[in-house]
């Protein structure tokens, strides 16, 4: 079957090599050694990663180039960072830094400028939110947010509005070699495009999961094992690991809304 070739910054897609776990395991410790040209293979043998993840932003820009060149710098932060001692596959870790890469790209250049005294108000709320929920231990209340920063609570409420990326944490942006990879799927980093609020309210979830649907969603997520491999290890059919998962993630984005 002949593939077809799609030129971006001069990189032809047909022809990019996909690295197997394996050889990202050798390229990494060999980088993480001082040997810089594994990163330059890590990155080459990535770069379909970042493709995939470009598709759901077709319709947002003109530019792929541009667009392509943003996910790789997200890679290429991934890389940088990524911790072998952790156990969680490279592209579990990568896709929401790449991810983080380009919204903040599209944010910033979208043809749709948020009026800067919003921006201001947002930026307040935001980070007294953070703070509050850090030291609450739960997420506090546009009235709260209101009252400390001295703004009405629809001012708050439409501040918070406007800095809002159309795109949920659950949209499914990655698949690898079956393993569906969402937005949610992430590391407790300092780079982490996801806020303060966002993986409290994450944990909390869990913490609130049937013990079975928990246990499944951590491995496949968080670890990166298979619907395959955990129906041989649990004992059940990969039709009922499947539904475990289903009902999780439903049940995740109830609890989070």
């Amino acid at each position: 079957m002949a593939r077809h070739k799609v030129d971006i910054c001069g990189v032809n897609t047909a022809n990019i090599k996909v690295l197997t776990n394996e050889e990202m395991t050798i390229l990494f410790k060999q980088y993480q050694n001082g040997l810089v040209k594994a990163k330059e293979e890590l990155i080459n043998g990535n770069l379909k990663l970042v493709l995939s993840i470009l598709k759901k932003y077709n319709n947002r820009t003109d530019n792929m180039d541009d667009l392509f060149q943003v996910g790789c710098i997200g890679l290429i932060k991934a890389i940088d960072n990524f911790d072998l001692s952790h156990e969680v596959k490279f592209s579990t870790y990568a896709v929401p830094m790449i991810v983080g890469e380009v919204r903040r790209y599209l944010r910033d250049n979208s043809s749709i400028r948020v009026v800067r005294s919003i921006k201001d108000i947002a930026y307040k709320a935001i980070k007294l939110k953070e703070q509050l929920t850090n030291d609450l231990g739960k997420e506090p209340s546009i009235k709260m947010l209101a009252d400390k920063l001295g703004y009405t609570e629809f001012e708050i409420a439409n501040a918070l509005d406007a800095m809002k990326d159309t795109i949920s944490m659950y949209e499914p942006i990655y698949n690898d070699g079956g393993d569906t990879i969402y937005l949610a799927d992430q590391l407790e980093s300092k780079d982490s495009p996801f806020s303060l609020d966002t993986r409290l309210a994450l944990k909390e979830a869990l913490k609130n999961l049937k013990e079975k649907e928990r246990y499944i969603l951590k491995s496949r997520y968080f670890v990166g094992k298979t619907q395959l491999e955990l129906a041989k290890e649990i004992g059940i059919s990969q039709a009922q690991i499947s539904r475990l998962e289903k009902s999780g993630l439903e049940s995740i984005k109830k609890m989070m809304k």
